[in-house]
């Protein structure tokens, strides 16, 4: 099944794409590889979720501002590729998670965009992946979260 029509087949509407918050390209393309800068929560192409995972946010609300980020990134690689089908697998992913300093279940809140990209893209959306901690992120956004992806020919 194409990845288009599993965002069909599960319900999900993805929220418009977000537009650059600095002087860069959301999506950049060198041979077969596309490059997407770090996204945050954007739940509807200008509002942002915030809050510091740990003081502010439980995990499981870090794991859903995890999944927002998630279609965050969808909504801009269907915007830039024109169609998600274009989408050959994820190579890496890099995960920044706002949170305090006793907190360590940062892959546990990357899960939340992990698991996303496993039910559209299958074993195609499993890459190799880092999840870290950081003390503030632009906006106090609770997830920044930037990937590699490869494309079909």
């Amino acid at each position: 099944m194409t990845p288009e029509a599993r965002l069909a087949e599960l319900g999900i509407v993805l929220p418009p794409a977000p537009k650059p918050g600095g002087v860069y390209k959301p999506l950049v393309i060198v041979g077969k590889l596309a490059w997407l800068s770090g996204h945050g929560p954007c739940v509807d192409g200008e509002t942002y979720l915030t809050g510091r995972v740990g003081a502010d946010l439980t995990l499981e609300q870090g794991q859903d501002a995890a999944r927002k980020t998630g279609l965050s990134l969808l909504a801009t690689m269907k915007r830039e590729l024109g169609s998600l089908d274009r989408v050959s697998r994820l190579i890496k992913t890099l995960a920044l998670v706002n949170c305090t300093d006793d907190f360590t279940q940062q892959p546990l809140v990357v899960n939340g965009f992990s698991n996303l990209f496993a039910e559209i893209f299958g074993d195609d959306g499993i890459g190799a992946r880092s999840a870290m901690a950081t003390n503030t992120l632009p906006g106090n956004i609770p997830v920044e979260i930037e990937i590699i992806i490869e494309l079909k020919d």
